[in-house]
């Protein structure tokens, strides 16, 4: 059943669009169910997010939440990004793109519904280490306890996100900036993107 929201989605995407109509048709064979979360199309099973469908400027894609786990016969799943550890996604650069992944595609739809099924999750990475942590970080949690005691009560993975905003920067007096523009959403135990 289609949600209306998507509809919408579809009717005022100005890009991708054959692209999209093609791949929600194809998804709609599935025992996926259809949603608009995070403003985008996103197909689920079981109240669980399996895939969401991704615009981008040179690329449309279908972004497989826990596609690390998935069985790809066929080698069309990419990653996201350096640092992403459990996506993975199928892109797809015209028409002919989605029509030529189509078998592969619902191959993947129902291995994630057995990741889903089955309750499997991408191992968690271990806590990131203080001894990785730049020098300009350990200088402000050493001049600052209550910031310290804040930092170290965040996940684990939004002190990650953390660490890959702060060295990302080449400079030390960018990494500083960084670190003091972020102290007050670590104070209030916020992530980089909540």
């Amino acid at each position: 059943m289609s949600d209306p929201q998507v509809d919408t989605f579809a009717a005022t995407l100005s890009t991708w669009r054959p692209e999209f109509l093609a791949l929600r048709a194809m998804l709609a064979e599935t025992e996926l169910t259809e949603a608009l979360k995070w403003r985008k199309p996103c197909w689920t099973h079981g109240g669980r997010n399996i895939v969401i469908f991704q615009p981008f400027q040179d690329l449309c894609a279908l972004l497989f939440f826990k596609g690390r786990l998935l069985a790809d016969s066929h080698g069309l799943l990419r990653e996201q990004g350096d640092n992403t550890r459990s996506a993975l996604r199928l892109e797809f650069r015209c028409l002919a793109d989605v029509d030529a992944a189509a078998g592969a595609l619902g191959d993947l739809v129902a291995g994630a519904i057995r990741v889903e099924a089955a309750g499997l999750a991408v191992e968690k990475p271990p806590a990131p280490d203080p001894a990785d942590y730049p020098e300009e970080l350990h200088a402000r949690l050493e001049a600052s306890p209550g910031l310290r005691d804040a930092f170290e009560r965040l996940t684990p993975g939004r002190r990650r996100g953390y660490l890959l905003y702060f060295t990302a920067a080449k400079r030390s007096a960018t990494r500083t900036q960084r670190i003091e523009r972020m102290q007050d959403r670590i104070m209030d135990g916020l992530g980089m993107h909540d």
